[in-house]
């Protein structure tokens, strides 16, 4: 109990006490432990029964009932949370419920002193007060939130839609069907073009009019359709932007494009579903960049220095769209550019005698374009997955050529506006070049020797997704490293404590400290990665696959680790606080300042300053939920 008291006198909101206050709240306290399910406080218990506890461990949920026997969740308890508070402060007005989810520890203290304290401390009540009422007037205002911002232009709107709203069910043929039955089927299911498949899940190629016609001009219309099908097509993810697949269309009226969850097809997409789209500059830009056969020409399609692409931004934050699916879309256009560029590379190497890649390898990215939040403001952070190959008599030159062909990469990413990383994250570097096998062995390293220094690689590393080559061996490797570090206390506390490095900058009273005489806060690292880090380390600890914040904080929320309220509350601040620093770099890049993340509060609106500290408030509570577990850890 007593190195329970020590890490509350320095925990907020307690830090606010006196030695004495302290003492007469927590002198009597008792830890009670509640079971999965069992009820910490009950519906019928009388008012002058119910204790004020402060939740150690595990979680629990707030329900409230109405009169007309509805339960309706209210919200989740954390560690670090009081219970009992707002049963007693709502007087009976309304009745309350609180349930252990899982396995749950709370801190019981002496309630009549709790309120006594709470009248003779005004700073303490102000805090619990506060708090008490920010949770009731959260639903409201996500709620006016979420309807001040509707949009009916639809082609804004097209940019919120994924394709698994927009895909058809695929028609399959199998590879040793003969061409002309391939014909008959396509006149009689009046589709564009069929999936070659064995399975009717994996795709071998595609068959459309014109392999068709190939066919018949050659006489070959009875021989197997494997022979005609085109082997590499275009495809897309089931949760990408639709918009991706329509810049691809525009350009390629007769093609079906395959939607795909992982490497499994999902449906297909059809040029017949988008008649109504109108011209959009994306679309014209993404074309350009996959027809680009120069880095000159990417160079001029970047974000840093396309003021069409700059401005077509602008006008989706000048919309209110969400600012994550802003930065998911740059992310996407990004993503284009690094294909573009690692195909031009290939080339390279076969017209300077290197010949194509010797073995499969998989291109993987990873930090802020790994979870598709990327801004303006950014740098490279990528490495190379290559089939295991050491048994292999010319190992050393599949060495020598992948280090030579990530170097292509990496210079030619930095001449196209994305800089070489000052951490060395890239796939030139040995350490970010390894076959699956070697990876294997430095993920079972890191887990169990990382130190404070090489946790911040860790946590931009395990953010990758595949974007080119062999996307199987990134996703091995991904099911092996979530596995692995579920299970690992030690790399969770690592992590807490990277995290912990860097303070939210606001006060317990709302007022938010700048550094310098500029007053500057640096967004990304003070503000966004709170949010994106506490909800990484949560995902690990429940075994969650996604990387995406916004899809991490869906997946929490179906496990009923988050509240649907606190995960909302989370998505409104990364939503605020990502809005913040795109304004900030569009206007970096209108007066041809260098690109960063800094902001100047001096420059802020009374409207702003109020937006951007309740995002900080949210940041900031996310932080502390985070530092309760690390201690408590500690001194487990």
């Amino acid at each position: 109990m007593e190195s329970y008291q020590e890490m509350f006198k320095e925990q907020y909101p307690f830090n606010l006490l006196t030695s004495e206050e302290f003492n007469d709240i927590f002198g009597n306290a008792a830890v009670h432990e509640y079971n999965k399910n069992e009820f910490i406080i009950h519906e019928d218990q009388q008012e002058d029964s119910v204790e004020v506890q402060f939740l150690l461990s595990g979680l629990a949920k707030n329900i409230m009932h109405r009169s007309n026997g509805q339960q309706l969740s209210v919200n989740f308890f954390y560690p670090g949370d009081l219970v009992g508070v707002m049963m007693m402060l709502t007087s009976g007005e309304m009745k309350f419920s609180v349930q252990a989810l899982e396995a749950t520890r709370t801190l019981c203290f002496d309630k009549a002193k709790f309120f006594e304290v709470m009248s003779n401390n005004t700073h303490f009540s102000k805090v619990v007060v506060n708090e008490i009422s920010n949770m009731m007037k959260s639903l409201y205002n996500e709620i006016k939130y979420k309807s001040s911002t509707a949009d009916d232009n639809d082609e804004k709107e097209l940019f919120k839609k994924r394709a698994d709203a927009f895909m058809e069910p695929p028609t399959f043929i199998h590879p040793e069907k003969s061409v002309e039955q391939a014909a008959r089927i396509i006149q009689e299911e009046k589709v564009e073009a069929l999936i070659v498949s064995e399975d009717r899940q994996t795709m071998i190629g595609m068959l459309g009019y014109s392999e068709i016609l190939k066919a018949y001009f050659e006489n070959g219309h009875k021989k197997p359709v494997k022979d005609y099908a085109t082997e590499e097509s275009f495809a897309i993810a089931s949760q990408s932007f639709i918009y991706d697949a329509l810049s691809y269309l525009k350009h390629h009226p007769t093609e079906l494009i395959p939607v795909l969850h992982r490497d499994t097809i999902a449906g297909v997409l059809r040029q017949s579903s988008f008649f109504t789209i109108q011209n959009s500059v994306y679309f014209d830009l993404t074309y350009r960049i996959s027809n680009a056969t120069s880095i000159d020409e990417l160079k001029s399609l970047s974000p840093s220095n396309n003021k069409r692409f700059q401005q077509f931004v602008g006008s989706l934050v000048g919309e209110n769209m969400y600012a994550y699916d802003i930065t998911e879309l740059i992310s996407n256009y990004n993503e284009r550019i690094h294909k573009q560029i690692i195909q031009i590379a290939e080339e390279e190497m076969v017209a300077e005698g290197y010949g194509a890649p010797p073995i499969n390898y998989c291109f993987i990215v990873m930090g802020s374009l790994g979870r598709k939040e990327q801004a303006f403001s950014t740098d490279q952070d990528n490495g190379l997955i290559l089939s295991d190959y050491k048994h292999l008599p010319a190992a050393q030159k599949i060495v020598d050529y992948f280090k030579l062909f990530g170097e292509k990469i990496n210079h030619m990413l930095a001449d196209c506006g994305f800089p070489l990383c000052t951490g060395g994250i890239m796939a030139k570097e040995e350490k970010w070049r390894k076959s699956k096998e070697e990876w294997y062995e430095s993920v079972k390293n890191w887990i169990e020797k990382m130190d404070g220094e090489e946790i911040r690689d860790f946590t931009i590393f395990v953010d990758f997704r595949p974007i080119f080559g062999d996307y199987s061996l990134a996703y091995e490797l991904r099911e092996f490293v979530v596995a692995r570090i579920r299970r690992s206390l030690n790399l969770h506390q690592l992590l807490m404590k990277d995290t912990l490095r860097f303070r939210v900058p606001i006060q317990p009273f709302g007022r938010i400290t700048g550094v310098g005489k500029k007053r500057g806060l640096n967004l990304k690292k003070s503000a966004i990665m709170q949010i994106v880090n506490a909800i990484r380390i949560y995902s690990i600890k429940y075994g969650i696959e996604d990387i995406n914040t916004i899809k991490r904080l869906t997946a929490l929320t179906k496990q009923e680790r988050f509240h649907p309220r606190d995960a909302e509350n989370a998505k409104l601040a990364l939503h605020r606080l990502l809005t913040f620093r795109l304004q900030e770099n569009l206007r970096q890049l209108d007066d041809h300042l260098p690109l960063s993340n800094e902001l100047n509060l001096a420059h802020l609106k009374k409207d702003e300053k109020r937006i951007l500290r309740d995002a900080l408030i949210i940041a900031k509570r996310l932080q502390q939920v985070l530092e309760l577990s690390y201690n408590r850890n500690r001194v487990v």
